[in-house]
């Protein structure tokens, strides 16, 4: 209930958004612009709107709905559906009983070839949804220690926070689309449609990272959530050991994950030092460490 009623307040959210710009833009444009000397009036319009949001909104959905199909293409998988080992029992066992005590629906539950101890989740709702977990997650923590990780990612799943994500983005990609649209019109109209064109380009491409920054926050703000969604389930001792498990590892090998990882905004784990800290998926491990040690008992 507690999930489904952040779903609905992010969607109220941005409806009002939307509902507020529908009425501001054309105060701003028909009115208070002309004050000051600028007629814009004709070269922005509600249809502009519209279609960003259709832009916007209807690419970051079309990858929500086939995010499970897109994530298995990428990795070197394989389904557990009738266990055969002691790991593939732990991993599909623990999935299990925690669906079971959220009363939700069996994520499908799968295995990638990886030497990085990492997992991650997605789906279109937490109804309909996948978790997978590496090989050197298996091969590198105990069995509390996946059980804990597991229930980090059931976490994220519970929560919808695959959902709230995507319409965050859409948000965003609405306002990206939007921009670039005036502006190609703005200059078009006034027989300069080469530079409006350029100029549309350069301002999508710096309002998409100034996006990514703000993406990037909302997605390490869910890792803490699911920290102690794994906390709840398991202890926070658990998540804590698993965490430096994790961390203990990368130090040890120096393993950096690829820059072009599609799937890192959804792993469990992540590192990104100096400005690109900006563009974390993940906060660093111990200030999770840190956040878990805050928690009540």
């Amino acid at each position: 209930m507690k999930s489904l009623k952040g779903i609905v307040l992010l969607l109220a959210a941005n409806i009002l958004i939307m509902v507020t710009l529908s009425i501001t833009v054309p105060i701003v444009i028909n009115v208070i612009l002309p004050m000051f000397g600028i007629d814009v009036r004709g070269s922005v319009d509600l249809t502009s709107l519209v279609w960003a949001m259709v832009f916007g909104f209807g690419g970051a959905f079309i990858s929500l709905a086939f995010s499970k199909q897109m994530a298995r293409a990428m990795l070197d998988c394989y389904q557990i559906t009738n266990p055969r080992t002691q790991a593939e029992q732990l991993v599909y066992g623990s999935v299990r009983e925690i669906a079971a005590r959220l009363n939700i629906d069996m994520p499908e539950v799968w295995v990638y070839e990886s030497p990085d101890p990492n997992a991650f989740a997605t789906g279109p709702s937490k109804n309909n949804s996948m978790v997978a977990v590496s090989t050197g997650l298996l091969r590198n923590l105990n069995e509390q220690e996946v059980k804990a990780v597991l229930a980090h990612e059931m976490g994220h799943v519970f929560n919808g926070d695959m959902f709230a994500t995507t319409v965050l983005a859409g948000l965003m990609n609405t306002f990206v689309y939007f921009i670039a649209m005036w502006v190609r019109r703005f200059f078009a109209e006034r027989d300069q449609a080469a530079l409006g064109f350029g100029l549309s380009l350069v301002l999508q491409i710096v309002v998409s990272i100034l996006a990514s920054i703000l993406i990037s926050w909302f997605s390490r703000h869910r890792e803490y959530g699911a920290d102690a969604f794994s906390a709840k389930v398991y202890g926070k001792d658990s998540m804590i050991s698993a965490l430096r498990a994790i961390d203990r590892w990368v130090t040890q090998t120096q393993f950096e994950p690829a820059p072009q990882d599609a799937l890192a905004t959804m792993k469990i784990s992540g590192r990104t030092g100096g400005v690109m800290s900006l563009f974390a998926t993940h906060p660093p491990i111990e200030d999770r460490i840190a956040a878990l040690q805050r928690l009540r008992a």
